[in-house]
């Protein structure tokens, strides 16, 4: 194993956001070993002289506990852990996009259909739809044909959707965000078997 400068040992420390050796200040701490297991609670001054023995570190993981818990572990080994949780958390959370639709206040009936199947397709990829109705001009006058349109886009998918912003206009757009419906874990089961 190469040893590294305690300088850069030291640098390393003071970026983390846990408290390492000597930068933890409790009295009293709850020991976790290298093998996840127990060893009970030591003084700090004991958990230092455990952890030079062992060559590990000792670092603090629940500062907020009673008495606060500490892990003898190599900083490298557990900053790598971390690391690789963080990036295994990033990729199982799915950042959910807004797909956003325009249609007119008086659009035709083969437009709307074409929409519609956009929409019915960003629903089922797992995307928010923002539905969004334009006016331009003097169909602001005629709002009242906004609202029945969108009424007519959410009665028409009323079943697969949840409506997370009701319609409202936003200068001279009328719109309104929908989300898929989220399927039960048991829904999926039995659509398997």
């Amino acid at each position: 194993m190469i040893q590294l400068p305690i300088a850069l040992l030291k640098q390393d420390f003071k970026k983390s956001p846990w408290r390492v050796n000597e930068q933890i200040r409790a009295p009293q701490l709850r020991v976790i070993g290298q093998d996840k297991k127990q060893v009970g609670v030591l003084t700090r001054e004991e958990a230092l002289a455990q952890a030079s023995k062992e060559g590990v570190d000792i670092i603090e993981i629940a500062p907020k506990a009673n008495p606060p818990v500490a892990q003898l572990i190599d900083f490298g080994k557990f900053r790598y852990q971390q690391e690789k949780r963080l990036k295994d958390q990033k990729k199982k959370a799915k950042a959910a996009e807004v797909k956003e639709v325009r249609f007119s206040p008086f659009i035709g009936e083969a437009d709307y259909k074409t929409r519609m199947k956009r929409v019915s397709e960003f629903l089922t990829e797992g995307n928010k739809v923002r539905i969004v109705v334009v006016f331009k001009g003097r169909q602001m006058n005629s709002k009242n044909f906004g609202y029945k349109l969108v009424q007519r886009i959410l009665g028409d998918i009323e079943s697969t959707i949840v409506i997370d912003m009701e319609p409202k206009f936003l200068g001279r757009h009328l719109a309104s965000v929908i989300s898929p419906v989220k399927k039960k874990k048991s829904d999926n089961k039995k659509a398997e078997e």
